[in-house]
Parts: structure tokens; sequence; C-alpha cells
């Protein structure tokens, strides 16, 4: 939702002329050029599920220093000195994407500086700066005074600059640090990684201004066994009125203390699936004792539940407690002009649409987050979403220090993701890559969070060969197996776990005009369209007999999009040509699925 105070700074930068220093795309996309052009990237309020209705955008042009040769950023006391010819970057998008304007090959220590104007109705109010990404050591600076620090890539953080600010006019400074080195958790953005570096800012930074006493932080947990909604409101002691609403019908109301559990009846709940993506309206109210409103959010939830359960004696994941065959794709969320960073809304939101419009009902996000609009729209469209954890490298190194980075990295993600109805497994290994202690990890993340299913060690059976195998942790929720090409060889369910087949397929097809510039790879290769489609078909065809007769439940086919010298993917990494036939491939998907419908729960 766009306020009046994102669409006045929208209007100072049209007013002025700024405009992003002209960069050439080496791939551009469909949205690479409104990208460029856009005076506040991203405008829509970042946060879905605890959105307020006064904010301001801080997306859009920064002064910039980077490079080899500018001063640490890591752990400054005081900031540097911006003269006239400091660079202009593009926020959110990082000085290594076209998009930024900057373009430059890693950056290590980067400086990033902007001015606002203090709104006069903010006055007396506390004033919050937010963050949804920045990588990876961050220190903020507000009117020359050091106000705040977080450390970690893929996630949120706030702070509150209240004490710092002044009428009128005031200056941010950001000290950004990111060696990139492998010693915290950076997934396929590190040094073992495949695909280009990136560093600093990359998603949304927004003010907003709130009372003394306001809601920090919600968390959201659907009981489908007693038709109710377990809500938790982090705020200093203070009354909390909740209200569930379909529409502008009000389906339930509660009343409660912050800080204490409280349950919301759902009378008959209307349940959400891929299939039918229902979500209920959510409005939280704080008050103090006198009943002054002292905050407003407003939220969404979704009422679903996932667990194991046996079908025909098989041990298989049930989602509201039938089987669906779980048939996904893998989404490693990188592009050609943005790198990590979608280059804008509509295309944050298109690999979602093309994925249901294939047929799939799953994703795995790989190795990254995304913004949380981007879970929303997978809320909102109907995708389930297995979400990985960004590997570290070097987990044998300084193990105090980095595998210490990892959990705490680990829980602030799956915190940041908690609500979404969309993400039922967590998989906080991949493939062995920065593996440690992967049966504790395993269980102590299903404690974490009992209400999800844990896929440990997703493709055990793979191993870089730089380390020792963790291989099969024994515990979690899945017996996982990667298969290239596959699927045969897939792994079985024992007496505790599902099977799935956490990565299968690869097989690419070269596009010319519209592939990185780079010698390209695949797994396997077809010569046409054609020829594709029918290898995916057969690869489907195969996956609905390992699901009927090995008791197979999940198969994730990489990828969605080719990415950088990659060229498997059902589109093109510019996402201009879909790779195959898609209502052939729309067409298997849904047989499969509906095989795996006809499988009856039971003992």
């Amino acid at each position: 939702m766009k306020t009046k105070y994102c669409l006045l700074y929208l209007g100072i930068l049209l007013f002025h002329g700024l405009s992003v220093k002209a960069q050439t795309a080496k791939l551009p996309t469909q949205w690479t050029k409104a990208a460029m052009a856009a005076a506040v990237p991203f405008p829509d309020y970042p946060r879905p599920q605890l959105e307020r209705k006064e904010w301001m955008c801080l997306n859009g042009k920064w002064d910039y220093i980077g490079g080899k040769e500018v001063a640490s950023a890591f752990a400054p006391v005081k900031p540097i000195a911006f003269s006239d010819k400091a660079e202009k970057i593009l926020v959110p998008y990082c000085p290594e994407s076209v998009l930024s304007g900057i373009a430059r090959n890693q950056e290590i220590n980067m400086w990033y500086r902007r001015t606002f104007e203090m709104p006069a109705a903010w006055k007396g109010k506390q004033i919050i700066i937010n963050f949804d990404a920045v990588d990876h050591d961050a220190t903020l600076f507000v009117n020359g005074e050091k106000a705040g620090v977080h450390a970690g890539g893929y996630s949120s953080f706030n702070i509150n600059i209240t004490k710092f600010l002044r009428a009128g006019t005031n200056t941010i400074v950001v000290a950004a640090h990111d060696p990139n080195d492998g010693r915290t958790p950076s997934g396929k953005n590190g040094p073992r990684g495949d695909y280009t570096f990136t560093s600093g800012i990359w998603q949304s930074v927004w003010l907003e201004p709130v009372s003394e006493h306001y809601i920090k932080s919600i968390r959201l947990l659907p009981d489908l066994v007693n038709n109710r909604l377990q809500v938790f409101v982090d705020a200093d002691q203070a009354k909390v009125k909740a209200v569930a609403l379909n529409g502008s019908d009000v389906v339930s109301e509660i009343s409660g203390r912050s800080g204490t559990l409280l349950y919301m009846p759902i009378k008959e709940p209307k349940l959400w699936s891929p299939d039918d993506p229902f979500l209920y309206d959510l409005k939280i109210t704080l008050t103090d004792n006198k009943g002054n409103i002292k905050d407003e959010v407003s939220s969404y939830f979704g009422m679903r539940d996932i667990k194991l359960g046996k079908v025909n004696g098989v041990i298989r994941p049930l989602l509201n407690n039938k089987f669906i065959m779980q048939v996904g794709l893998l989404d490693q969320g990188y592009w050609p002009d943005g790198i990590l960073t979608a280059p804008t809304e509509e295309a944050l939101r298109s690999d979602i649409s093309f994925t249901k419009k294939a047929g799939f009902n799953l994703i795995r996000k790989h190795m990254k987050t995304e913004p949380k609009r981007f879970y929303y729209w997978a809320d909102k469209l109907g995708l389930l979403v297995w979400q990985d954890m960004p590997a570290i490298w070097y987990q044998h190194e300084d193990t105090a220090k980095n595998r210490s980075a990892f959990r705490k990295e680990l829980v602030d993600m799956m915190d940041d993701l908690y609500n979404s109805p969309s993400i039922i497994t967590w998989v906080p290994f991949n493939e062995n890559w920065g593996a440690f202690d992967v049966k504790e990890m395993t269980d102590w993340v299903k404690k974490l969070d009992p209400s999800r299913l844990v896929n440990g060690n997703s493709g055990f059976n793979n191993n870089p060969g730089y380390q020792e195998p963790a291989g099969d942790p024994g515990n979690g929720d899945f017996v996982d197996t990667h298969i290239y090409v596959g699927p045969y060889g897939a792994s079985v369910p024992d007496d505790k776990r599902a099977a799935s087949l956490g990565e299968f397929g690869g097989v690419g097809l070269f596009v010319r005009g519209h592939m990185w510039p780079v010698e390209n790879n695949a797994y396997a290769y077809e010569p046409t369209k054609e020829r594709l489609t029918d290898s995916y078909v057969l690869l489907m065809d195969q996956v609905e007999q390992l699901m009927r007769y090995k008791g197979l439940s999940v198969a994730i086919y990489t990828q969605t999009t080719d990415v950088e010298h990659e060229v498997n993917g059902m589109l093109t990494y510019d996402r201009e040509v879909e790779k195959m036939d898609i209502e052939r491939v729309k067409a298997v998907n849904e047989a499969v699925i509906r095989a795996g419908n006809e499988l009856k729960a039971g003992k």
C-alpha cells in the first residue's frame, strides 16, 4: 500500500530529475528498463503480515562509496565523509547488479548515505527504521551518531532511531561489510557457490512511526485439532484485541494481554491448500489500560497443518490430514539484472505465477531467502514452500564462531518467516554443504518449530569433495536423495520418515540470445523444445510409478529458470522463453497429483 509519504518522496525525486547511472545489462529482462527508471523501487509495504498505515519508503537513490580502497565498513565507530563526487546507488539492488547503477565485482566495504525529511505528523512518535536484508554486517549512523548494528545477510532487523533524530532534514549512513569468505551463511553466493557474489543492502528499507508502546512482532499458529488460531503478540504489557475477518465479515475476535498466548476460535475453518489458498484477514489492536489505542496492525493467516501419517501403510506427509503428492521446482531466485533481488514486484510474483501455471504445487526455495512479499504471493496464490537455510562453507574452521553464526541466523530466518502458511518444511542442510552435527541440528530445528516438517540433509547421498560426508541423519521427517537425471534410485520411506526426491532432472536446452555470457552446462541435454518436453513427461511418468509402488511423496525438478551457467531451467534466465510445452508439463504434473489423491489414508 502506497502512503502519502512514499508518494511525496517519489514526487521529490521526479522533480529533481534523479536517475541511476546508465548501465548495460548483460542479459536484460522484460522488467530491467522499468527497474532502472524507478525513483522508488518496490513501493508497496514490505511486510504484509505486520502492516501499518503510516510509513515512509527509503528505497531509491542513495550516495555510495565502495571498492577496494574504501575504509573498512566492519564495526566502524563513526561514518566516513562523503564528497559531492560520491557514486549513486539504487537501493535495494546490490552493488554487483546492473540495476544498482554500480555493477562492480564483489564489494567488501560499502558505505551508503541518504537524507529524509521528518513528517510533521510524526512529531512525538517513536521512529523505527526497518531493513529487510543487508549482507552481512551492518552499522547504522543517524546524523553522525552510531544508532545500531546487525549481523546476518538473510534476515530482517529494525532499530529505534528516535533519539538521534531532529526536526527537518536527517541523514542516514549505513556501513555494510561482507567479506563473503564462506564463514557466515551465504549459500550459492559464496566462495564455493556457483554464482555471482552479492553484498550490501539487497532488500527494502523503510521508516514507520509508532507509539512508545507498540507491537514488535506477532506469532501465529493454526490449530486445526481445536479449530483455533494461537496468537502471540510481542509488546509491552498492554491490552490486545485480535479480530479475524473473511472479507468484511467478522469471523472471530478475542481480547487479552500482550506477551501471553491467546486462542482465537475459528468455527468451521476454511482450510488453506494449493487448490484453495484461502486467507483470513487479521486486525490486531494494542491499547493501554484506559482503552487508548497505542498501535494497530493488519495481518493475515491460513488455517492449515502439516504432519506425517500413514497412507496404505506408507509414511507420507499429510496436508490437512490428506496426502497431496508434492510436485515441485527447485527455485533459486537469481536474476540476470538484480542477482539476488528481483527487478520489480511484478517480476517477484512472476516465477510463482509461472510455477502455478505449469501445474506444480511446490517450490523448494534453494539456498536463499526472499522478501516477505514473495511469501505473501506464495500464500495468496497457493504454492507450498520448502525453505532452505543458506549454507556456510567452512564449518570446521573456528567452530565456536562459524557454527554459532549459522545457528543464530537459522533461528532469525525461521522467526522471520514463521507466520507464512505456504512454508511447510525447513531444510537446514543441503548435500552436506557446510553440514555439522546434522542429527542434532535436525532435532533442534524440529524443536524450534514442531508445527512444520524438517528435512535435515536434503540430498545426503551427494557430497562435495572437500569434506567428509555427513550422510543420512536418520531422523527428521524425510529420507531425501538427489538423483540426476533420475528419478530411479530415489529414496524409499522408512518406518518413521517419508521419501522425497529433493532434486532430480536438470535436463538442459540451449536457447541462443537468452543465455548468460559464459560456458553453459546441464546434467543432460535435449536439442529441441519438443524433445525436452518429451523427456520431462517421461521423467514424471516414472515419478508416478515411484509414488504408487515405492512410496515416494515428493519430487522436485531442477529447476525453475536457467541460472548463469546452468541451462536446465523451464524458463530461460531472462524469463523470456518457456523451454518446454507448458500445457503438456501442466497435464502430466496434474495427472501425477491426481494419482496421489487416489491413495486413501489409513493405518
